[in-house]
């Protein structure tokens, strides 16, 4: 199991250079999301965005907490079963997934920010 010291634990170079690239390019969803979080305006916590875990990359992951935070795309319809299997490899470093669809962050943040924190203040 990884610990949450160990940033990059099991990536590549190129894993690493491909979350690079999309830190520059986030989607709306990405974006407005990132704008709430960042900074530690949530709860005080630091996140990072982007985040090289193995040999995937999390939208955004709160080491402190050992969650992790998607926002998933229209294309997250027709790749479930990936997308399981995804969660499935990061809960086995011991982290929590929690996702959202690009929708539900763009019309109901607020809801978004209130669910993750729920799921934080839940966990202790």
């Amino acid at each position: 199991m990884a610990k949450s010291s160990d940033r990059i634990r099991g990536t590549t170079r190129k894993v690493e250079r491909a979350a690079r690239q999309l830190r520059h390019h986030p989607t709306d969803a990405e974006a407005l999301l990132w704008e709430a979080l960042r900074n530690r305006q949530l709860n005080g916590l630091r996140w990072r965005r982007q985040h090289p875990i193995g040999r995937f990359i999390v939208d955004f992951y709160c080491p402190s907490c050992r969650l992790v935070v998607e926002v998933d795309g229209e294309i997250h319809l027709q790749q479930q079963d990936y997308d399981l299997a995804r969660t499935a490899h990061l809960e086995e470093y011991g982290l929590t997934v929690l996702r959202f669809s690009n929708a539900a962050v763009e019309s109901n943040l607020q809801e978004v920010l209130a669910a993750i924190c729920h799921h934080i203040s839940s966990r202790g």
